[in-house]
């Protein structure tokens, strides 16, 4: 039985192939398209998941979209009822782009299938829609490696659902309770990423990174004036503060009056007062999330936990959930927000529509998130050639050993492997690698190779069996969703540093692996399985025996602005245009100083602006 999932026209879309119950291939649009968040109709993620499985489109049992379009159109409609006649202006914009794609989403889908896949099918007979939070649980549950568990899923909206608790057993999910519009967590932390000066459903993650910075001297304004949480995690906002329902921004004067500041102009000098904002909501939206947990673990009696929707990439407040031990076990969705969605409409469609039955996996049923495209080595160095790039080949260990040596060196590696990484953290497979123990390194990585702000941390990979000895945890961590300090053993507090504020902590050296320790001594770790991921496994395994040392630095395999790399080609360009100094793809490894392509043709592609 093959199901399609499909996510699309939001943000993010994505597509995935269910095969007999197993995950075979999934994949962002924006990675062949090269545009950050590309949410069009995901044909080539599409034509990627049928060719990697081999199966043709008339072999396709279902077709699933991940949310249902006409119950968001409703929501639209009755939210703009509500706020009458203001807000008229966004509305009627609202209306031009319903009414010409979204409204009648069933028929686009269809002439889309039927243009870019085989016009001989009745794809009507095949086509499904799940609905949105319904998909979230589904990507959360039936991968996981849980028979039993509760269900929690957090984002800015689907339909009408903006939080959900459920129970998974077997291949069944009940919904037990739900929270709706205009009440969400994700929009809170949403308002505060635009009030801060960055872009919504992007910038989340940058308000995150900056918390640290900060003192949560907000937290009890926000508590007072914006959010009201029960004991069980219901909550409720003052939508008097915010201007999302009827307006074209997040948040409105009566907010910005509350905290006293016009909203930060986007790449304007960050003040103290941005960071307080952002370790404020960043505690409360902690405090939520824990009390949520505790709800669901208290009315289901359930010992393990899964979490999707865009606010479990909240690694943060996964970390805290993992401390507060209200459940014995937490799996994460790796692809939790949107994106996700198409997994979870599949799968939820095979179990709960099919009602086939479900076969759960020690680790997870997500392979590691290693989902996507992968290149031969023949066809790497033929695409290498094309571009007139130098290079070398070599067996699997001398790869290994080179690129080993070239981090104990202090280099900058673009390191692509195997198949591509689904979900928005690059996790060995398209990632660009460098030395932990180095003190100038993240300072380096972020204005000379990624072109993003400063203050941005970065994560640490670790092999798996060593990760105690470094970090406070002791659990498996493999997408990087949770975060956890240095262990005391292996912190540096430099004299002076407890008066130092804001971002005059940035430089500090915290630990014996600065690079990925972040001014609160915390990290987002990345726990690398021999099993999921042997080559890079073998990579730090080596460059622990060059240096004593299990940790490296894994950031994404892009610059600011840009999906992650997909294609050899797109690593080639990144290679180029920046200061990163080694590139190793597959058996293939390049230097910079060797290269004789003009990187005139490349530099400049890349700015901070």
């Amino acid at each position: 039985m093959r199901v399609l999932g499909i996510s699309a026209y939001y943000h993010d879309a994505a597509a995935a192939l269910v095969v007999d119950g197993q995950v075979a291939a999934a994949a962002q649009e924006e990675r062949f398209t090269r545009k950050k968040h590309d949410k069009s109709f995901p044909i080539h993620a599409v034509r990627f998941c049928l060719d990697h499985a081999g199966v043709r489109a008339n072999q396709l049992d279902a077709v699933v979209f991940y949310d249902k379009p006409y119950l968001k159109f409703q929501r639209l409609l009755q939210t703009h009822l509500a706020y009458a006649p203001r807000g008229l202006a966004t509305f009627l914009d609202a209306q031009t782009s319903w009414l010409s794609d979204k409204l009648f989403q069933r028929r686009e889908l269809q002439r889309l299938l039927s243009k870019h896949l085989d016009s001989s099918v009745q794809w009507d007979d095949k086509l499904y829609f799940s609905e949105h939070h319904l998909s979230h649980a589904a990507s959360a549950f039936f991968p996981s490696p849980f028979d039993e568990a509760a269900i929690l899923t957090m984002d800015g909206v689907g339909e009408w659902t903006t939080t959900s608790l459920a129970v998974g057993r077997g291949n069944s999910i009940d919904i037990i309770k739900e929270i709706h519009f205009p009440h969400s967590l994700g929009l809170l932390y949403a308002a505060f990423t635009a009030y801060t000066g960055f872009k919504v459903n992007s910038g989340e993650y940058k308000v995150m990174g900056l918390a640290p910075y900060g003192i949560p001297r907000f937290a009890d304004t926000i508590r007072k004036h914006l959010i009201e949480v029960a004991d069980d995690g219901s909550f409720r906002l003052d939508m008097s503060y915010f201007d999302y329902c009827a307006g074209r921004t997040m948040t409105n004067a009566k907010f910005h009056d509350l905290f006293g500041f016009a909203p930060r102009a986007s790449e304007s000098p960050l003040e103290q007062h941005h960071m307080d904002l952002a370790a404020s909501i960043q505690a409360v939206t902690e405090e939520v999330v824990l009390r949520l947990a505790s709800g669901v673990a208290s009315s289901t009696g359930q010992k393990n936990l899964c979490l999707a929707g865009g606010v479990a990439l909240n690694c943060v407040a996964n970390g805290e959930l993992l401390r507060a031990k209200t459940f014995d076990k937490l799996w994460i969705q790796p692809a939790a927000g949107d994106a996700g969605g198409a997994v979870g409409a599949a799968l939820g469609w095979y179990h709960l529509h099919a009602k086939q039955p479900r076969t759960v996996v020690a680790t997870d049923a997500m392979h590691g998130s290693y989902l996507g495209p992968e290149y031969s080595p023949n066809d790497v160095q033929r695409r290498l050639s094309a571009l007139g790039a130098i290079f070398t080949t070599h067996e699997v260990d001398e790869v290994i050993h080179k690129t080993a040596t070239a981090l104990a060196e202090s280099k900058a590696v673009g390191w692509f492997q195997g198949r591509m990484e689904f979900g928005p953290r690059a996790l060995g497979a398209r990632s660009i690698i460098a030395d932990a123990r180095s003190r100038d390194m993240q300072k380096v990585l972020n204005l000379k190779v990624k072109y993003r702000e400063s203050f941005r941390p970065f994560a640490p990979s670790v092999l798996r069996e060593d990760v105690s000895e470094w970090f406070d945890m002791d659990a498996d961590s493999p997408y990087m969703l949770l975060v956890a300090d240095v262990v005391a053993t292996r912190q540096i507090h430099p004299e002076g540093s407890d008066r130092l504020y804001g971002i005059e902590l940035l430089n500090q050296v915290r630990s014996e692996i600065p690079a990925v320790t972040h001014v609160d001594y915390s990290a987002r770790i990345q726990t690398v399985h021999r099993e999921t991921n042997p080559r890079y496994h073998a990579l730090i395994s080596e460059f622990k025996r060059l240096t004593g040392c299990p940790v490296i630095v894994n950031t994404s395999f892009n610059v600011r602005g840009e999906p992650i790399v997909e294609s050899p080609e797109d690593a080639f360009r990144c290679f180029m245009g920046t200061d990163i100094e080694v590139l190793v793809i597959e058996n293939c490894v390049l230097y910079k100083d060797e290269q004789t392509v003009e990187r005139q043709r490349y530099e400049g592609a890349f700015t901070l602006d």
